[in-house]
């Protein structure tokens, strides 16, 4: 079980462990040390964060930490968590690390790591850095691979120091080319809730530049009020400005805006399976969905899978995590993934989930197709799903299980071809954690309540 990374890097409250000044600054020697061992000279980190008032000291323990090792860390300001892996690939880094806690309230914080090619760590690279920190122990050769880290211009003395507007530059530019040059907005109403994060400003901008009609909601940040009653949580005030202003569209990003969800003319919420629909169906209808494949997650919805299977369009189900999703992806060469919370990643473009490029793209293919996502979206019925989480005393292998593993198949069977059900255990956390789909929801909830009970009667 981790014991500092989970499924999307290190997230607790702002000073307390694993975010305590002490902690956080062995967190920068570790991945420095690594990054050197690795590069064989100093490394070069880029760093930035999003909004919340805790950042800054939290950026400036983990710069202590890198410098204390004999690295550089360049620091970017407030950007997004994608514009930080994009630019850590595109300007030859080392590493790109981001101090924000996503979707998280104001007081949680949060560090992601991404290497040099712009990827979120494996998880053996993530155990060896959770050992150097928490064990002093130096991780084996084998667990830190050259190439895990090398930049992608291939090494060399890494990139020269670079201003934070240099940064958001880079990153600005990379969006336009990744929309391309034919992509336009212009005479579209949209509404964008940037969730008075790292989007804030950037966002209005760049939608802007494209001839959007832009009203931008949550799009003032003070430190505590990033995610608050706003942004792909909280999309209701989104939701109803949409209707209020007849807008065509709605967006919503997290507070570091690597996740994106939309709203419909008619106040409608699409989570990202909605999305990922309509970019699958819109790419495998150019000829570009390459052996007609898309990477979802075990979260995304039995409708997905049904009404992609109907177009033609196989989804493959990878572990929650959008790290996963790319890791799938990079197996087979698939071309899109994603996740149902609007973690969405285009092969060809990025290797990391991005709101902003998302809502580019999904906003340019409702203009060019001219659908009316709230007749097309008010088609779409949604299986119930149930999702329940059992504190447990220990782990056993739960398909081994002399009771619970036959109740499993049990109600494998019950749901056969009408529902899904995945039992596992928290990565982060002594719980296991139960989710079931189908069709009829009474048959969910009990299929869970009944499952819930096993558990806790034989592990609880």
């Amino acid at each position: 079980m981790k014991r500092l990374f989970g499924t999307d890097g290190i997230r607790g409250v702002a000073g307390e462990f694993p975010l305590d000044a002490g902690t956080v600054e062995r967190i920068g020697r570790a991945l420095a040390v690594s990054l050197a061992a690795a590069a064989g000279r100093p490394p070069r980190v880029v760093l930035g964060r999003d909004t919340r008032e805790s950042g800054p000291p939290i950026e400036e323990a983990f710069v202590r930490g890198v410098a204390a090792e004999g690295g550089r860390a360049d620091r970017a300001g407030i950007l997004t968590t994608p514009a930080i892996a994009c630019v850590a690939r595109l300007l030859g880094y080392d590493a790109g690390v981001v101090i924000s806690a996503s979707h998280n309230p104001y007081r949680d914080n949060g560090i992601k790591i991404f290497s040099g090619h712009g990827q979120k760590l494996p998880d053996r690279l993530e155990a060896a850095i959770e050992r150097r920190v928490l064990d002093g122990e130096d991780a084996a050769g084998d667990e830190l691979p050259m190439e895990a880290w090398r930049p992608a211009s291939g090494g060399g003395a890494g990139p020269p120091a670079a201003r934070p507007e240099d940064l958001r530059r880079r990153y600005d530019a990379w969006l336009g080319e990744a929309v391309g040059a034919h992509a336009s907005l212009r005479g579209v109403r949209i509404v964008l809730d940037c969730a008075n994060g790292a989007a804030s400003s950037l966002a209005p901008e760049v939608f802007g530049r494209l001839g959007a009609e832009v009203t931008a909601l949550s799009a003032s940040p003070d430190g505590r009020n990033i995610n608050e009653d706003c942004g792909a949580l909280h999309p209701q005030r989104l939701a109803a400005e949409v209707v209020r202003l007849g807008a065509r569209l709605g967006l919503a990003f997290d507070g570091d805006a690597d996740r994106c969800v939309a709203v419909d003319a008619s106040g409608r919420v699409l989570d990202g399976d909605y999305i990922l629909y309509l970019l699958a169906r819109d790419l495998n209808g150019a000829g570009r969905l390459e052996g007609g494949l898309v990477v979802g997650t075990v979260m995304s919805n039995l409708w997905l899978e049904r009404a992609l299977h109907a177009e033609g369009i196989r989804l493959l189900r990878a572990q929650v995590g959008d790290k996963y999703v790319l890791e799938e992806m990079q197996r087979g060469g698939i071309a899109l993934g994603g996740e149902q919370s609007g973690h969405v990643i285009f092969l060809d473009r990025a290797t990391a989930g991005d709101g902003i490029l998302t809502g580019l793209l999904f906003a340019d293919l409702v203009r060019r197709t001219g659908i009316d996502l709230a007749a097309w979206a008010a088609t779409i019925n949604p299986c119930p799903q149930v999702l329940l989480n059992v504190p447990v005393r220990s782990r056993p292998a739960l398909e081994s299980h002399p009771r619970i593993g036959p109740a499993i198949r049990e109600e494998e069977l019950r749901l056969a071809g009408r529902g899904r059900l995945l039992v596992r255990y928290s990565g982060t956390e002594p719980k296991a954690r139960i989710m079931v789909e189908g069709e009829s929801r009474s048959a969910v909830e009990e299929c869970a309540s009944r499952l819930k009970m096993l558990i806790q009667e034989e592990i609880g």
